[in-house]
């Protein structure tokens, strides 16, 4: 019996580490941040995009984005070598809900104009959604 219990434990932890959108993110606090790539973790299930935020007084912000799954974005139409290091992007997406310089991007702007939805799906943050 203690075997089958540890088993079940075992087989919910992963569910556990993949959060909804609602979990952890605040609809109601929309943001828009530009900043410059410091690092891209392409990696399962959901991707970190890093970038430091300079605000007006020149002090700069670290904030950590995090976009769909690599496979996911490669569908979208995101390479590998999409965003090195140095980078300068815009992101629209949406603060945690603890205030943390972390949110979750709904898409991402660069700076020649081009466009990219970060995957994200959740309720009007879905493209096909206004």
């Amino acid at each position: 019996m203690m075997v089958v219990g540890a088993g079940l434990l075992l087989a919910a932890m992963p569910v556990r580490a993949h959060h909804a959108f609602a979990a952890e993110f605040d609809q109601n606090k929309p943001l828009k941040l530009k900043g410059t790539v410091t690092k891209w973790e392409v990696v399962n299930p959901h991707s970190w995009i890093h970038i430091d935020v300079k605000s007006d007084d020149g002090k700069v912000t670290p904030w950590m984005i995090e976009g769909g799954s690599p496979n996911n974005l490669y569908r979208l139409g995101f390479t590998k070598d999409s965003l090195p290091p140095g980078t300068e992007i815009v992101i629209d997406g949406y603060q945690a809900k603890d205030g943390s310089n972390r949110a979750v991007g709904k898409n991402v702007t660069f700076s020649d104009g081009r466009r990219l939805f970060l995957g994200l799906q959740a309720g009007e943050a879905d493209p096909g959604k206004k």
